[in-house]
């Protein structure tokens, strides 16, 4: 039991958190490791998704919560203060309220690509009409790539599926690894990166480089958003490299309700690389100043 790691720091919570704050910590951690988004690294991935299931399964459990929180990982232990191990049995030695297994069976020519498991991402299909944690219904999955921009703005989609052509209207707002569920089938999101806008959640991030003579005086700069239009932004005088100017509800949707997130643009200030002569005087007679 001592190589275990503690679930509280698993799961990145203290022991006050609640039952809310530990669904929370479980659907975040369980996305970022699960072992589709490891591919290059599929090994340690399983091992960590392991262990956050596990965790969330005590956690979320109050009287297995208690039970650890008094005796940590021996209450689990054979014989030990809490019983017999709760993941005896468990299909494969996995634990957790998870299963997965592998597949791709995807055919030639459609954009789809087959999978077969179960696994955290059911939890996004509760607001296209899933059942949130409930076993997973056995249909069809498929997953499709779609633009930066088409997951933003929505896009509906005419594909092929078993021989047979569909439309599928995708909603705006979905993000990498959502799942949507339509009914007799699961669709899962796979997004294409954009080459300026990052995103995060609902928000959405962009990265510009500013002069040195600007980031002293301040100025004007031009920022693009996702509506395709430039905004003018003022630079304070003395902004140091790394500062943030938030866009208020310029971020992308949220398929939950109606609501944008925020765009920050994230200031770099330009040093050269090779300084002209003219520059090397400028950066001197500055230097002699801080004197």
């Amino acid at each position: 039991m001592a190589s275990k790691g503690d679930y509280y720091d698993i799961l990145g919570l203290d022991k006050s958190a609640s039952t809310t704050e530990i669904k929370s910590a479980y659907k975040k951690k369980a996305l970022e490791w699960h072992p589709d988004r490891h591919k290059d690294n599929k090994e340690e991935a399983e091992k960590r998704f392991k262990e956050i299931n596990e965790a969330y399964q005590i956690l979320s459990d109050s009287s297995k919560k208690s039970a650890y929180d008094q005796h940590g990982h021996a209450a689990f232990a054979p014989g030990g203060a809490g019983g017999a191990n709760p993941f005896a049995g468990a299909a494969g030695g996995q634990q957790g309220p998870f299963r997965y297994t592998y597949t791709n069976t995807g055919g030639q020519g459609s954009p789809f690509t087959g999978f077969d498991f179960g696994d955290p991402f059911d939890i996004f299909e509760s607001f296209f009409g899933g059942g949130g944690f409930r076993q997973a219904k056995q249909i069809p999955r498929y997953s499709i790539k779609i633009d930066f921009m088409e997951a933003i703005n929505g896009v509906t989609k005419e594909v092929n599926m078993d021989g047979k052509k569909k439309k599928i209207k995708i909603p705006a707002g979905v993000n990498e690894g959502t799942r949507i569920n339509f009914g007799s089938f699961t669709l899962s999101i796979d997004v294409t990166p954009h080459d300026v806008f990052e995103r995060d959640g609902d928000d959405i991030y962009v990265k510009m480089t500013i002069p040195y003579s600007l980031a002293v005086l301040g100025g004007e700069i031009k920022a693009p958003t996702l509506e395709g239009k430039e905004v003018k932004l003022k630079v304070r005088p003395a902004t140091s490299s790394g500062s943030m100017i938030r866009l208020k509800g310029k971020g992308a949707p949220n398929p939950h309700h109606r609501g944008k997130g925020d765009q920050y643009i994230r200031l770099n200030i330009l040093v050269p690389e090779k300084p002209t002569k003219k520059q090397k005087n400028i950066i001197e007679e500055m230097k002699k100043e801080e004197l």
